[in-house]
């Protein structure tokens, strides 16, 4: 019986906890420890709309993979990879920005942090907190990678050669993304920094835009024994389309209504994140703009009216409605190199859809 994409997302929201504890039940006599270790990772594991899964299911689908129950069974398991691995990302990233918050519910860092509270613990419970997140982010890579060779021993050796390199890639390049972020905030604004834009679009590149959408993608199409030239050609779709999502989720950090997106309004501008967006603004801002954006964006304590203020400036500069058109260009390249690409039809109307879903959304 054929499966849609849809059944392929439901399986892999079903399979991605399952794996969860497959993966760890082998660690079952540590008893509750265990339990409250992988507890923040099942509540954020147990939401999230499942693109990359989806989008690894086009990939396989461009290929000419089959889509019977059993012939899907790689592409969810190699989706519960991409989630899994997706939590290792979150998890660190709130780590590292000490966020408060993800998808409406304590980032695990803070969770952990409660836990220690609660319980009257030794210690700093932040420091706990802290340290307890960046190895549950471990153990998530840890169980991703284990969920990958699950798909791997699904398909042919060679196509699982070629999906584990594209995983690795994936891996170590997020690695770098995260480190070129982390630097970016700390290198001092300049008056008229011409390089500003283009050292934020490297972030997304690196950091979000190849394991949000490009990756995704070519690991369907890897498993399904695509060939360097079809890998090729759906790079060529995948890389704008996933810097589209990633310029689309900048925006949402500062405009975002924290009802949908589960994080407060503004909180980019507190965490003092270089985008896009940012860079643009002060391209285009005066003197006492620029000033603004240098002594309040990156303080916890922004209020909000000087988040207001903030994206009130944001959009007078112009900046908003030049971000917006680097968002429509990039899709619109996507799409083009999707027209190109030769694949079948049915990938090719998934791959609208979800372009659709990674540039328009509110969440």
């Amino acid at each position: 019986m054929p499966v849609s994409v849809a059944d392929v997302r439901d399986m892999v929201s079903d399979r991605v906890l399952v794996a969860l504890d497959e993966h760890t039940g082998r660690f079952a006599a540590v008893g509750a420890a265990l339990t409250d270790f992988v507890a923040p990772a099942r509540e954020l594991l147990g939401g999230g709309k499942r693109l990359r899964a989806q989008l690894c299911a086009a990939g396989w689908l461009a290929a000419g993979g089959g889509s019977g129950e059993e012939a899907t069974r790689p592409v969810v398991l190699a989706g519960s990879a991409l989630e899994l691995f997706q939590g290792t990302a979150l998890v660190h990233d709130d780590v590292i920005d000490r966020s408060l918050t993800r998808r409406g519910l304590p980032a695990a860092h803070r969770r952990f942090a409660a836990d220690h509270s609660g319980r009257g613990w030794l210690g700093d419970p932040d420091d706990y907190g802290s340290a307890s997140a960046i190895v549950l982010g471990d153990l998530l890579l840890a169980v991703s990678a284990m969920e990958l060779e699950r798909a791997r021993a699904l398909v042919p050796a060679d196509a699982g050669r070629r999906a584990r390199e594209i995983y690795d890639v994936m891996t170590a390049e997020v690695a770098l993304g995260q480190y070129l972020d982390v630097r970016s905030q700390d290198v001092p604004w300049g008056d008229d920094d011409a390089g500003a834009v283009e050292r934020a679009r490297q972030v997304i590149r690196h950091k979000s835009a190849g394991y949000s959408v490009e990756h995704p993608l070519l690991l369907g199409a890897a498993l399904a024994g695509a060939d360097d030239a079809l890998l090729e050609r759906l790079r060529a779709v995948g890389g704008p389309l996933g810097e589209a999502f990633q310029l689309r989720d900048d925006e949402l950090g500062v405009f975002g209504d924290p009802a949908v997106t589960g994080k407060p309004t503004g909180d980019d501008l507190r965490e003092g994140k270089r985008t896009v967006l940012l860079a643009m603004t002060m391209a285009r801002a005066t003197p006492a703009d620029r000033e603004l954006v240098r002594s309040r964006v990156g303080h916890a304590d922004l209020t909000a009216g000087e988040v207001a203020a903030l994206q009130d400036l944001i959009r007078r500069s112009g900046a908003l409605d030049a971000h917006e058109e680097l968002i429509a260009e990039r899709e619109d390249a996507g799409l083009r190199a999707l027209g190109e690409a030769g694949v079948p039809a049915e990938a090719a109307r998934l791959l609208e859809s979800l372009a659709t879903a990674l540039t328009r959304r509110s969440a």
